[in-house]
């Protein structure tokens, strides 16, 4: 990393991770792991079990281990554990560093081994020798409360671990083409910090004394050409989340990780519809915060794990807290994960129930680690409760700086723009989706190629990301296919029962009463207020009725579908 101390070493994967469930974009990722030689020896960031044998081989060419003085860890998390044993197998006097939560995660985790812990504190630094004071910033938030960044002002090195990262698996280390990693970066942004944007921004006050010149993530490209471009996006984003009209209040604890990844996957499908999301981990957070939290929400929601048959102390805390403070008026929701039994839920179900709150949602009881289904179904339930929240508040957009009549004028004008039915059908694995829509039109000859508005709580949404692929069912005029789309779904509901349907060449339903299909490749998407601008190019089509005409729809008013 442009000196002869400090190393990189890249655990690299075109596959998704298990620790990435809550993380759809299948573009694999790189486990970026540091080691700094100097008079003594420091390495940060080990990857997790997935590279723990290729990375030790790795390791050991560039450094003898078992004179290792030092692993600095930025989180520590169970996937970690068999790298971080291996290393004390190896070298039984390492030092362990992290922040003092993260040494009561560690102590738990590796209960039956001898090992080394420092917990810096203060201004207190390390001393590796040759001008490497390390320093130590720890960044605390929802998800990671034992996050800690580490500064070298010899390199003028961030160490930013969650921070700044992209989940995307290439052969580039800088970020020289940054523009390429727009999407990849917002969508981390969105899936991992949006729902603890209030935390993140803490931290970039925190990190914002130190004069980096890189920052160097534990996942994804090493950002050094775009650095003020991306502290400027973090802090938009998180500005876009807290100027929001409505929040909720997601406050949940999470034994093994199983309940917070669901937590996510809930948030990310309320931040998708325009409202704010506050995380809480109830293990770290005190009783005011949680209060203050409860307070100034316009919803809430509670999830646990089952220990023992009940909920864990801290989640009882905060459902005391929520019982005694929260207004019976506002919307609730319960969720969580279970090893053997599922009581907790339930418990906070009934007692919930009992008080006189209403349920957004049935409650969510996930055994064991979720998959791909239930994340799909989990973010599906989050617009859901959004949208019910917003129509039991009668949420309106912003007023306009104009009359009420040149609004109408302009909505009917607009509305006079039409666009022909389709039914846009996509498939990522095992989870599918489909939506009518009629902003479509053709975007160039060469390659043939469409561009569609895909509204942002749509649950497709997720689907459509670039390198997606979907099927766009061009509707006869009749009402057949459109009736059922008009329908509403339940969450996780399969969008095309009932319907003739067939898998096109890229896996997604074609509709067989359809008039055409084409099958599309996503290339690029464009921000557009409320919804996403996709376009694709065309792969393949046909023509399944040589008759008729397309459906097209006629619109009143530019203000509504």
């Amino acid at each position: 990393l442009g000196t002869a101390d400090t190393t990189i070493l890249r655990s690299r994967t075109w596959d998704r991770l298990k620790f990435e469930v809550e993380y759809s974009l299948q573009r694999g990722t790189t486990a970026n792991s540091y080691l700094i030689q100097a008079d003594k020896t420091a390495l940060i960031d080990p990857p997790g079990e997935s590279f723990t044998e290729i990375f030790l081989n790795q390791l050991q060419q560039c450094v003898n281990v078992q004179q290792l003085d030092y692993v600095i860890l930025g989180h520590v998390n169970p996937n970690r554990m068999v790298t971080l044993k291996a290393l004390l197998e190896l070298a039984p006097h390492i030092t362990f560093v992290c922040s003092k939560p993260g040494a009561v995660a560690l102590q738990n985790a590796l209960r039956e081994h001898q090992f080394n812990i420092w917990v810096p504190r203060g201004d207190e630094t390390l001393d590796l020798g040759r001008g490497h004071h390390l320093q130590f910033i720890p960044i605390p938030t929802p998800r990671w409360p034992d996050g800690l960044c580490t500064y070298d002002p010899q390199t003028r090195i961030l160490f930013t671990d969650k921070l700044f990262g992209a989940h995307v698996c290439g052969d580039e280390i800088w970020d020289e083409n940054w523009k390429r990693l727009d999407e990849d970066r917002r969508y981390y942004y969105d899936c991992l910090h949006a729902a603890q944007s209030r935390q993140v921004e803490t931290a970039l006050d925190k990190l914002a004394p130190f004069s980096a010149k890189m920052y160097a993530p534990g996942h994804g490209p090493i950002v050094r050409y775009s650095l003020s471009r991306f502290i400027h996006d973090y802090r938009q984003w998180g500005q876009q989340q807290t100027e929001q009209d409505l929040t909720v209040a997601l406050i949940y604890a999470s034994a093994y990780g199983n309940t917070a990844t669901l937590a996510q996957a809930i948030a990310k499908g309320m931040t998708k519809t325009g409202i704010a999301v506050e995380s809480i981990n109830c293990e770290f957070a005190d009783s005011a915060e949680i209060e203050a939290a409860i307070q100034r929400c316009d919803g809430f929601l509670i999830g646990s794990p089952t220990l023992g048959g009940h909920m864990p102390t801290q989640v009882q805390t905060a459902l005391g807290i929520i019982l005694s403070t929260a207004a019976k008026t506002k919307l609730a929701g319960v969720f969580g994960s279970y090893g053997w039994s599922g009581e907790a839920v339930d418990e906070i179900e009934s007692k919930l129930q009992d008080a006189g709150y209403r349920l957004g949602f049935e409650p969510i009881r996930v055994k064991f680690k979720p998959d791909d289904e239930t994340i799909q179904y989990c973010k599906e339930v989050g617009i859901e409760f959004a949208q019910t929240l917003k129509k039991s508040k009668k949420f309106r957009a912003p007023k306009q700086a104009v009359s009420s009549a040149q609004i109408d004028r302009t909505a009917q004008a607009v509305g006079r723009i039409v666009g022909s039915l389709c039914v846009l059908a996509a498939k990522r694995g095992n989870v599918s989706s489909g939506v009518l829509a009629s902003w479509v039109t053709q975007a160039s000859f060469n390659p043939p190629g469409l561009t569609i508005a895909v509204a942002k709580d749509w649950a497709v949404e997720s689907l459509t990301h670039i390198g997606d692929q979907f099927v766009l069912n061009i509707l006869k005029e009749g009402m057949n296919v459109r009736r059922h789309f008009l329908q509403s779904f339940a969450p996780g509901e399969d969008r095309f029962a009932g319907l003739d349907t067939e898998d096109a060449e890229n896996g997604c339903p074609i509709i067989k009463d359809a008039l055409a299909y084409v099958e599309c490749t996503v290339k690029s998407r464009m921000d557009c207020g409320d919804h996403w601008l996709i376009y694709a190019v065309v792969d393949n089509g046909k023509v399944l009725q040589s008759t008729g005409m397309t459906a097209v729809h006629h619109r009143k008013s530019g203000s509504q579908y």
